[in-house]
């Protein structure tokens, strides 16, 4: 079993937080760009949406 600490990680597009690779994500991993859909649905919003 790996720790949280060896899973890769990466920056959230929108929010600049960092967050780690999740199981869900195994086969897309290099498309994953939003640490979460509430993210991911500011950034369709366009510029200025969802903050």
């Amino acid at each position: 079993m790996r720790r949280k600490s060896d899973l890769p990680e990466k920056t959230c597009a929108r929010c600049g937080r960092p967050f780690t690779w999740r199981r869900k994500w195994a086969r897309d991993w290099p498309a994953v760009k939003y640490c979460s859909d509430a993210c991911r649905k500011a950034a369709k919003a366009g510029p200025g949406g969802g903050k």
